[in-house]
């Protein structure tokens, strides 16, 4: 969206303007104070002429200040334009955000937002007609100075005019040729020349603020009705080719996620096959481990049968040992009661006697 335009401070600069010129004029005042006092204060025989310039200057006055009043609102509404685009760039769930809400924007946002809740179509023509025209009747005012500004120099200059007749009249009239009616005469002239001076001074720095301050307001209106056209109106009104636009985009939607379901089927598939190989592999895997156990337990019963073989023969053997040593005992035994007796005969022992030696 071209939003470097919205940007631009237009009602800061005609400030600036304003201010400078005032200065100028303060300047220009003060430098040819003696002249201006003389030209338009210093021997007036009447208050006409004080009376037309002060008007003027008043009228002038009132409307620089009136415009001067517009140009700052329209600093606001441009900086309530720019918080309005600076959320928009920021995504910000909230537009209003941080914005007066008595702002144009502001004041746009919810009559869309209102026409849109009442069901009804938003005509972007008649809201910028209705803008304008709300916009054109806050320069009644300025509007009536800058139309009669100039006629009141006019009106100064017949007053002036019909003055300086009165005192040709007078002096025509004077038997004595007095010089008071040509004095009147005179008066009459100058007074003519500083109205027509001060209303076309005055018409002249008004007008140029004038047409800056509706350079302003054109400017503003056009960033409103440009971020309602390029931002707004997409928001609430659905045109037909919108709706089609999304249906398009819906159905390459649509396709893309076929293809991602097709893709993923075929991983699905690949995934099974392989699946499938490795519940081979391991069955082949878990014969062959069932093989081996086989072997392993009848090599186990050998063993075991072979080991109690073993056991069963060592027992015999120990048996037939043991019955052997029993023998060997026994004969040892009977060998040593023949022992005792033979030495029981020769030495001539008790038998108590031989058994305790």
């Amino acid at each position: 969206m071209d939003i470097q335009r919205l940007l631009t401070r237009l009602s800061l600069n005609i400030i600036i303007q304003f201010g400078v010129v005032v200065v100028i004029v303060g300047i220009a005042i003060a430098w040819k104070y003696d002249f201006l006092y003389q030209f338009y204060f210093e021997n007036q025989q009447t208050q006409t002429g004080i009376i037309i310039n002060s008007a003027i200057a008043s009228l002038m006055l009132i409307g620089m200040l009136n415009i001067l009043y517009h140009l700052i609102r329209y600093g606001r509404e441009e900086q309530a334009i720019a918080g309005f685009v600076n959320n928009i760039e920021s995504f910000k769930v909230d537009l209003m955000e941080g914005l007066p809400p008595h702002s144009i924007i502001v004041k746009r946002l919810l009559t869309m937002k209102s026409i849109e809740a009442a069901a009804g179509e938003i005509n972007h023509s008649a809201l910028s007609a209705m803008l304008t025209a709300d916009e054109s009747t806050k320069f009644g005012l300025i509007k009536f100075i800058n139309n009669i500004l100039i006629l009141t120099g006019v009106l100064g200059t017949i007053i002036a005019l019909s003055i300086a007749l009165l005192g040709a009249s007078d002096l025509i009239d004077s038997a004595a040729g007095s010089l008071g009616g040509m004095g009147l005469v005179i008066h009459g002239m100058s007074t003519a020349l500083s109205t027509t001076i001060t209303a076309i001074v005055s018409y002249v720095i008004f007008g140029y603020f004038y047409t800056r301050l509706n350079d302003v307001q054109t400017h503003l209106i056009s960033g409103i009705e440009h971020l309602t056209s390029v931002y707004l109106m997409p928001q609430f009104v659905k045109r037909s080719d919108y709706i089609v636009n999304k249906m398009g985009d819906l159905i390459k939607s649509i396709i893309h996620a076929t293809d991602n379901l097709k893709n993923t089927q075929k991983i699905y598939h690949a995934s099974a096959l392989t699946l499938k190989e490795t519940i081979s592999s391991n069955q082949e895997q878990i014969n062959h481990m069932s093989v081996g156990l086989s072997e392993v337990k009848s090599l186990l019963a050998d063993n075991i049968k072979n080991t109690q073989e073993i056991y069963h023969a060592s027992t015999q053997t120990l048996q037939e040992t043991i019955s052997s040593n029993q023998e060997q005992i026994s004969r040892l035994a009977s060998d040593l009661s023949e022992i005792k007796s033979l030495l029981r005969e020769g030495f001539r022992l008790s038998p108590e006697h031989a058994d305790d030696k």
